[in-house]
């Protein structure tokens, strides 16, 4: 986990600056493809997410190493040839792994955090699930393991290949010819992302689209048919968490509701979307069913509130970086600490941004949490190691959310529940 968290401290910065060319980029030739309290949605999502994966908050069914022990039919070296081969069967896994959670309602709750942003640029690339809390995913490197490709090779090859599906989560690019027919492009992956009858379910691969053209999958942008971006069930929410658990908590009191004890138990494991018929009849849910006409989600935030919000951001952003580069010296527990209070930060200026009811109350408990962890330790986990101003501008950043979310309380930036 140290490794990754190393890696999370360069790559945080360079997601981040492209982001921003890309904004710059909007602004430029006038075609801007961000609306603000979206990108800071996005990129909140992006920091919960890997909170989780850098404290490896999953629970790991099957692990590769224990594949490769007991399936492994040859014992090879790691050589490019193999890092090529391995490379293949991290994607063939990946294009499967996706097309089970586009298919299966379970499994539709870790992913639907990617899609629902109603907008298509590079920062919701970064809407990653911390909901996927089950380690399923070396079950599908099952052929990798049965040629013996080292586990080192894998862990190594895993966050490049994740990394690399960066990049075409941009509308600025258009279809890129020959290239078309070989890897993934943003022309595809707009149709993967929109909400079109057209495109619904179509271009699952990750980096190699031939899975989609070998297995029935794979549909081409069409000229008369702009994609609309998002989720069938709209999020109406800029909370990243609330986003990661709204289809599990449908999935619940659906399968709560239902007098039919067999849908009780199948419901988890249907085709995405499915309902029990007595259920489906006395709560509807509503969905879209008229792309155009989506209205997105907006709270017609003022300016104070994005500045305030971008702020938030920022200030998390720093928060997070100074625990990758100081994740060796802060022991475990603080380590859930850290990852603990952040995650309330980021629930309560995300829900500031809803203007929802008593959001302004978690920010002031957020607040205090890290005032009361600064008070009794002396040190923001070791900051004082680095600077030593560094405790008063975190202590200074806390009670100033204080005093931002007891403004926006007191102007009534809130609405009804």
């Amino acid at each position: 986990m140290e490794a990754y968290a190393n890696a999370l401290l360069y790559a945080i910065p360079f997601f981040i600056v492209l982001v921003l060319v890309e904004i710059a980029y909007g602004y430029f030739i006038k075609n801007q493809t961000h609306n603000v309290m979206d990108t800071i949605s996005s990129l909140s999502s992006g920091l919960t997410n890997i909170i989780k994966d850098s404290l490896g908050l999953v629970i790991i069914i099957i692990s590769y190493p224990y594949l490769l022990e007991h399936l492994a039919l040859f014992k090879i070296e790691a050589t490019w040839l193999v890092y090529v081969i391995a490379f293949i069967a991290i994607d063939f896994a990946s294009y499967w792994n996706h097309r089970l959670s586009h298919k299966i309602n379970f499994f539709w709750n870790q992913h639907v955090i990617h899609h629902s942003s109603e907008e298509f640029n590079l920062a919701c690339a970064l809407r990653q699930s911390i909901s996927n809390l089950l380690g399923y995913f070396p079950i599908l490197l099952i052929p990798a393991a049965l040629i013996g490709v080292p586990h080192k090779v894998i862990v190594l090859l895993a966050p490049i290949h994740l990394f690399a599906q960066f990049w075409y989560h941009t509308k600025h690019i258009g279809k890129l010819g020959v290239f078309e027919y070989i890897i993934v492009t943003p022309s595809q992956h707009r149709v993967h992302h929109a909400i079109n009858e057209e495109y619904i379910d179509k271009n699952l691969a990750a980096i190699f689209c031939v899975w989609d053209r070998l297995f029935g999958t794979f549909q081409e942008e069409l000229d008369d048919v702009p994609p609309v971006y998002g989720v069938l069930k709209p999020a109406h929410t800029w909370n990243p968490i609330l986003i990661n658990f709204q289809h599990i908590w449908r999935l619940i009191k659906d399968a709560w509701r239902t007098n039919n004890w067999l849908d009780k138990l199948r419901i988890w494991f249907m085709p995405t979307g499915w309902r029990p018929k007595d259920v489906a009849k006395k709560f509807p849910i509503t969905t879209v069913t008229e792309p155009y006409s989506l209205k997105k989600y907006n709270t017609n935030p003022s300016r104070f509130l994005i500045w305030w919000s971008i702020s938030q951001l920022v200030a998390t952003t720093l928060l997070m970086l100074f625990m990758f580069y100081n994740y060796a010296n802060i022991e475990f527990n603080n380590l859930l600490l850290y990852g603990l209070i952040v995650f309330i930060g980021i629930y309560g200026y995300t829900s500031i941004m809803d203007k929802m009811k008593f959001a302004w109350v978690i920010e002031i408990v957020f607040s205090c949490l890290g005032l009361f962890v600064l008070y009794r330790t002396g040190s923001w986990f070791g900051l004082d190691a680095y600077s030593y101003f560094g405790n008063y501008i975190v202590a200074l950043y806390f009670v100033s959310t204080i005093f931002g979310a007891i403004y926006f309380a007191s102007k009534q930036f809130i609405k009804k529940p």
